[in-house]
């Protein structure tokens, strides 16, 4: 089978597509595969390193807002357009896959629609609860969408066939060990929150914590505790616990940059604060947790508010906007499921409900029925 996976730009459109290239190389040890995205996108970087071809091309957005900056950005994004589809026909035609899947972002619209229109079996995955406008586009053209959640499909072409897959997950957090993980952490058997903002951090998540910590610490809580300030944290997070008198590492502490060991921490977590996109939230259903969620406001289409949103209206997470997540409303929910734990809990077995714990299934068998139609034509 020869399969080609155009997306990217960001983790969360290529990560995906390096997650169902690992499907089918389970179902397909021989499997060929190209990927396609941009020379400045992540992908350029995660796709060799895990092992596959990468062809690459300019693509950008158009620029709504007018400015000077902008007019140029459209000029060289109309060049871009002009030159993408020539490019896309090219590299199709070259390769001659047996399908082809986009997840998303800029560089899938042209090779997705060059392929359809070459006949290739086609499919996308749209990983968020609001879809981006390239899945949006592509949703009429292809044989195929497959999707994260249900509550995308409002918003792609009325008449497309789909399938509700879930996303993969990183290998290790579907089964998660609590008792172990806490082991492991060096922590007791007390509530135990998780808070992180990804790896360039979060502003307001770490605002928030670092008045929470510090509240429960001197207020003698049993609270476990392990943050992740990232990369915008880097200069002041450290400052603000030592200005606090907080330790960065106690046995109930454990503060960081960076979080490397994120399976462990999720299975040692009772509590979950962070951002909503797509791949996070799939962790918090397949390892089942309660969580505060701060949607990122500055993300096309508001879709982590979307996103947040599903768990927020199963009852498996707390949303708060990020105009409205003071400390002290963080303080203030957190101080409530201390309280009641029994809701806690509840959140965490509403959480495990939304999982999908066949997704790689629903996948496989989205691309295997694709390439079964090719063969019979």
């Amino acid at each position: 089978m020869r399969v080609l996976l155009a997306g990217g730009g960001t983790g969360g459109h290529i990560n995906p597509a390096l997650a169902i290239a690992s499907i089918i190389r389970e179902h397909d040890p021989s499997a060929e595969f190209l990927f396609v995205g941009t020379p400045n996108g992540m992908e350029a970087r995660l796709v060799p390193q895990a092992g596959y071809r990468l062809e690459t091309m300019h693509v950008a957005g158009f620029q709504r807002k007018l400015s000077w900056k902008n007019v140029k950005r459209n000029v060289k994004a109309a060049y871009y357009l002009a030159t993408s589809q020539p490019r896309a026909r090219k590299i199709v035609r070259q390769f001659q896959p047996d399908v082809a899947i986009g997840t998303g972002g800029y560089v899938a619209g042209p090779i997705l629609h060059a392929a359809a229109h070459l006949g290739i079996p086609c499919a996308i995955h749209e990983q968020n609860a609001f879809p981006g406008v390239t899945n949006k586009m592509l949703s009429k053209e292809v044989d195929h969408v497959m999707l994260t959640v249900e509550q995308a499909l409002q918003y792609l072409h009325p008449n497309c066939a789909y399938t509700v897959t879930g996303l993969p997950v990183r290998g290790g957090i579907s089964h998660p060990d609590r008792a172990a993980a806490r082991k492991k952490l060096g922590f007791d058997d007390s509530m135990c929150i998780l808070s992180f903002g990804g790896s360039l951090g979060a502003g307001c998540i770490n605002d928030a914590m670092a008045e929470l910590i510090p509240w429960h610490v001197k207020n003698g809580l049993a609270i476990n505790h392990i943050h992740g300030y990232g990369g915008m944290g880097r200069d002041t997070f450290p400052k603000a616990m030592e200005q606090a008198g907080v330790p960065m590492k106690s046995d109930r502490l454990r503060i960081t940059e960076y979080i490397n060991d994120m399976d462990v921490c999720l299975a040692a977590a009772d509590l979950v604060i962070c951002r909503s996109g797509a791949s996070t939230l799939a962790e918090l259903e397949a390892v089942g947790r309660g969580s505060i969620l701060i949607p990122s406001p500055i993300v096309t289409g508001n879709h982590q508010l979307h996103n947040a949103n599903v768990l927020g209206n199963a009852g498996a997470a707390i949303v708060i906007e990020q105009k409205d997540a003071s400390p002290q409303r963080i303080i203030q929910e957190v101080e409530k499921l201390y309280q009641n734990r029994a809701k806690l809990e509840q959140m965490a077995v509403h959480a495990k409900e939304l999982e999908i714990p066949d997704t790689a299934d629903r996948i496989w068998k989205v691309i295997e029925g694709l390439t079964a139609s090719k063969q019979g034509k």
